[in-house]
């Protein structure tokens, strides 16, 4: 006999295999008792991998109970993968239920426990979250950083524009292009007050964050870049704030250079200040960084780039829809944000540029709206932002947008913020207890702050796919992989790694089901990999 797992216990290849094993099990058992599978489902699932994991009987052997059925059989000494999988399917309920609650009343007096209820009194405005991920595995979002979950207000703004105001913008005399325009203007209006923006001209609408900086880019880049300058950038960039100046570098001959990290992983600040010099031109730099959780000092670094003569552009996509962010107290030249993770829909997002800049920048695409007039030979442009908003919008979702910055103000901004200095204390501390877990970036400081209500995180026990693959088989739904943020994970020495992130509308309680969840998970594991009682085997 062979075991399953090396001495490592990480392999990825081998708790695959331990995955169809089981699962072959579990479609032998559900044949035998002419249980129906439902004609196409085997096929349904993304990945032949990963073929009839939404199955419901594979649901019906999850991986608490696994854990829960060899800690309880420590009288034998090894069980087979069909003995292992039939036992514990009796004992799911009341394995799974036992070690949840033992697990979160059993934390550290050290623990600071949040006292927010922003969560519990928000959640009902979020259709999505009242439902089971799988037949009796309630959902535990915990995946915001990629995208948040979308309020009740939102949907209906969108619905209520579809049903009554469909038409296109800026064209028609009738009254539903009136009403159409109307309503994605006065979105512009409410994202101008979210973030303190000057004037409505300054907001510029674009798909989301990363067509946002792809536009200075290709405008300002290609118009002020030339052979030896230099744009000064991060090693915890997100992709989308990376590959755009990789590609503008290349037609220019700029220069890219990076700020490293300091001891505790976050923004390596003397060094940053160390790189600034007279041919650096722009500098670009997260808010807060999607994998590290820490949150940039933006109105310093701002002012030690003007100083050298440099503008600044700052990717919001995690700070925008988590604390008060206002531009002009920022003194930023360019600001990029994305809808869909700030309660909005996906497909939207918007630029902050000061005026005079977006003034001086030529468009970037060409067609309807961004003109002024047309001739055979030549054309002239209209004034920001509609120069660089070409063609026909997506704009059920601008008006979503608007719906979205009427919703969390409506909440608060400050409760927003306090909420989740809360709960990510609370987070990364339950964390930091769960032996065999290594977190990523700068611990929070005092009353949460400093760091983003995200952890990024990689266990000595488990591959991170495979981790998320059994948390996922238990409702939790969190990120693994690079958060494309490809350099900074190598930097960590680290292929990739999971990622649990908080907004509005968790709670103290989505936490606790999580930790719970992770810990019987990395016990089923560590019983392979110990070769203590229970280990399973393959024949």
């Amino acid at each position: 006999m062979r075991r399953i797992f090396s001495s490592n216990g990480r392999s990825c290849t081998a708790a695959r295999l331990l995955l169809l094993s089981l699962l072959a099990v579990e479609l032998t058992h559900a044949f035998v008792g002419k249980v129906s599978l439902g004609e196409g489902d085997i096929g349904s699932s993304r990945s032949s991998s990963y073929a009839g994991r939404r199955q419901e009987t594979w649901r019906n052997a999850p991986l608490s109970a696994a854990a829960a059925a060899a800690t309880s059989a420590r009288e034998t000494s090894t069980t087979t993968l069909l003995s292992t999988s039939t036992s514990t399917t009796a004992t799911r309920s009341s394995s799974s239920s036992s070690s949840s609650s033992s697990s979160g009343s059993s934390s550290s007096s050290s623990i600071t426990l949040p006292t927010s209820t922003l969560g519990d009194n928000l959640k009902a405005d979020f259709p999505a979250l009242h439902q089971d991920a799988y037949p009796g595995k309630p959902l535990v979002y915990l995946d915001s950083a990629a995208t948040s979950q979308k309020p009740k207000q939102v949907l209906n703004a969108m619905s209520e524009y579809y049903e009554h105001s469909n038409a296109n913008v800026h064209r028609g005399a009738h009254a539903l292009s009136i009403r159409a325009t109307e309503a994605y203007e006065a979105t512009r209006d409410k994202v101008q007050n979210f973030i303190h923006a000057s004037t409505r001209e300054e907001i510029v609408f674009t798909r989301g964050a990363t067509e946002a900086i792809n536009l200075v880019a290709n405008t300002w880049g290609i118009q002020n870049l030339k052979a030896g300058d230099e744009i000064l950038l991060t090693v915890m960039e997100h992709h989308s704030n990376l590959v755009p100046w990789q590609l503008i570098a290349k037609k220019t001959g700029a220069v890219i250079k990076f700020v490293g990290l300091d001891e505790e992983e976050g923004l390596d600040l003397p060094q940053f200040h160390s790189l600034l010099s007279s041919k650096t031109k722009l500098v670009a730099f997260p808010h807060v960084s999607n994998t590290l959780g820490c949150i940039l000092p933006v109105a310093e670094m701002a002012a030690a780039a003007h100083a050298v003569g440099a503008l600044v552009l700052v990717d919001a996509c995690q700070s925008i829809p988590h604390m008060k962010v206002d531009v002009q107290a920022l003194d930023v030249d360019f600001l990029a944000a994305s809808s869909h993770k700030m309660c909005g829909p996906t497909g939207a997002g918007f630029l902050y540029g000061k005026l005079g800049v977006l003034k001086q920048m030529p468009p970037w695409h060409g067609g309807g709206e961004m003109i002024d007039e047309v001739f055979f030979e030549y054309s002239t442009f209209a004034e920001p932002p509609a120069r660089f908003e070409a063609g026909t919008p997506p704009i059920a979702e601008v008006v979503g947008m608007g719906a979205a910055c009427d919703y969390l103000m409506e909440v608060g901004m400050e409760k927003v913020e306090e909420h989740e200095h809360q709960l990510g204390k609370y987070l990364y501390e339950r964390l930091s207890e769960v032996e065999g877990v290594r977190i990523y970036g700068p611990p929070p400081g005092k009353e949460g702050k400093g760091r983003a209500a995200l952890a990024s995180f990689n266990t000595d026990q488990v591959h991170a796919s495979d981790l998320a693959f059994f948390l996922d088989h238990e409702g939790v739904a969190i990120r693994s992989g690079h958060h494309c943020t490809q350099p900074l994970h190598r930097m960590l020495h680290a292929k990739g790694s999971l990622r649990a992130s908080l907004y509005v509308y968790n709670t103290k309680g989505d936490i606790d089901v999580f930790i719970a969840r992770l810990k019987e998970t990395m016990e089923f594991f560590g019983n392979f990999q110990s070769g203590g009682a229970g280990a399973a085997t393959i024949l």
